[in-house]
């Protein structure tokens, strides 16, 4: 099984930018689809962004479209969310996810790592 650790969260003012990283062991990375979500306090966790397994096809939440990009190194094993024009309602704690199917549903994925915060705050 693969092991997962995201790094790369903070504080950050309204309208800034941050990069998530989610730094992946064991197993061979590329062979799973990688998924981010995010969960703010009190409420559920939530889907953010999807990319296949060779990093070609991407899949967002409305949300975050245009906004957030997604993608992957598999030479170096990790998973890597570009946060740009953060808003205060991005705040949460992010998760990336290892699975072996094409999903936007938290129900799919088999590995999680501890989460990152992200705080968004003038």
């Amino acid at each position: 099984q693969v092991q997962l650790v995201e790094s790369g969260g903070g504080l950050v003012q309204p309208g800034g930018s941050l990069r998530l990283s989610c730094a992946a062991s064991g197993r061979t990375f590329s062979n799973y689809y990688m998924g981010w979500f995010r969960q703010a306090p009190g409420k559920d966790r939530k889907f953010v962004a999807v990319i296949n397994r060779s990093g070609d096809v991407t899949a967002y939440a409305d949300d975050v479209k245009g906004r957030f990009t997604l993608s992957r190194d598999n030479a170096k094993n990790t998973l890597y969310l570009q946060m740009n024009t953060l808003k205060p309602e991005d705040a949460a704690v992010y998760y990336c996810a290892a699975g072996n199917i094409w999903s936007a549903s938290d129900r799919s994925y088999t590995t999680w790592g501890q989460g990152t915060r992200v705080t968004v705050s003038s």
